[in-house]
């Protein structure tokens, strides 16, 4: 089974895409805890009428980790609650995951701007360096499969770490199993931290 964990603060406005998108996949033996941090907005309300378990969170480290260990599955899929997951994407990818024989990958992202300028950074200033370096410097943002017991045996996301602690977190996974940008899929992310902070 996969297990999906998804961080929350204040996601009514993205959660309920992220949370159709993946009711949508042909996949279907999957979980989703929303691990939440104490959210003022209906997040937790909307999480719970899709049926999902919540669990209380806090920062994106503490989050993740909160919700892996309420996990079941053997596989752990992170995403960021303003991710979109194409059609049929979960199947393509724990196949792709399975005959490449990884332990934990990350993906290309897209923007939905419209923004042609945020668009080209998506594309050749994240998805072709990640690639390049796939094999030197693991590197994974919002998008994180990973084998459950990888995940215990690193002891999870470094809760000290603030910012970018998702690439520390792959670093640290690579270095004892196998690492590997998934080609048969491109999740979709909200350009909103890119528009806001550059």
């Amino acid at each position: 089974m996969l297990s999906i964990v998804i961080p929350t603060l204040n996601e009514e406005n993205y959660l309920p895409r992220l949370l159709n998108c993946i009711k949508k996949q042909n996949f279907k033996d999957y979980e989703i805890i929303v691990a939440d941090a104490g959210s003022k907005d209906k997040t937790r309300e909307i999480a719970k009428n899709f049926g999902y378990k919540v669990v209380f969170g806090g920062l994106p480290a503490k989050g993740r980790n909160q919700g892996a260990k309420f996990a079941q599955g053997n596989l752990l899929l992170f995403l960021d609650a303003d991710i979109i997951l194409p059609e049929n994407s979960l199947e393509k990818l724990l196949r792709e995951f399975e005959d490449r024989n990884l332990k934990v990958a990350g993906c290309f992202l897209q923007s939905q701007s419209k923004n042609k300028i945020v668009r080209f950074f998506y594309h050749f200033i994240y998805n072709w360096p990640i690639l390049f370096l796939e094999q030197v410097i693991p590197h994974a943002s919002g998008f994180i499969l990973i084998k459950k017991d990888l995940h215990q045996k690193i002891k999870g996301f470094n809760e000290k770490i603030k910012l970018a602690e998702d690439h520390c977190y792959v670093r640290e996974a690579g270095k004892l199993g196998k690492f590997g940008i998934l080609r048969s899929i491109t999740t979709f992310v909200s350009p909103r931290r890119f528009e806001q902070n550059g």
